[in-house]
């Protein structure tokens, strides 16, 4: 499984930030998605709308919940890290990704629910330093996926 690196939607509601994930995904290297409970799967016009074709290039699987793909990944050796403000969570600069790994975005209100939160190896947060608690999900998505991408290629 060498340096593989997965990502798990867990309950993102939004058809255009899963399309957003899939094409930052394509960008960043990650070699599948795992789309769980009310996230939208493609084919769907909106996914494609801001997929514009990874959709069809990222292998993706659905699961009903999202704590079973996580049981299923670390059975096969992959370091499960969460993108969430939390108070054990460490500032994603100071991450050195272990793979094979797999990145859990959450829910774009909720979060990464507490029971994900506790199955994860290591959360992760990205720091504000405006009004806002957060970024849109595919954006720190963005912003996390970099980061990783730097230590799968070296």
């Amino acid at each position: 499984m060498e340096k593989k690196f997965f990502v798990i939607c867990d309950n993102i509601r939004s058809l255009e930030n899963i399309g957003s994930i899939f094409r930052t995904a394509d960008a960043v290297g990650v070699d599948k998605i795992f789309l769980c409970g009310i996230c939208g799967q493609p084919p769907n016009n909106k996914i494609s709308k801001t997929a514009l074709g990874a959709e069809k290039t990222i292998p993706f699987e659905y699961f009903s919940q999202t704590w079973r793909v996580i049981d299923k990944l670390k059975k096969e050796g992959v370091f499960v890290v969460s993108l969430e403000q939390a108070k054990n969570a460490v500032d994603f600069r100071n991450f050195k990704p272990s793979f094979p790994m797999a990145l859990i975005l959450g829910n774009e209100v909720k979060g990464v629910s507490k029971k994900i939160l506790s199955k994860s190896d290591k959360v992760i947060f990205l720091p504000m330093v405006g009004k806002k608690e957060s970024l849109n999900v595919s954006v720190a998505f963005g912003v996390a996926g970099y980061h990783i991408m730097n230590f799968k290629n070296n």
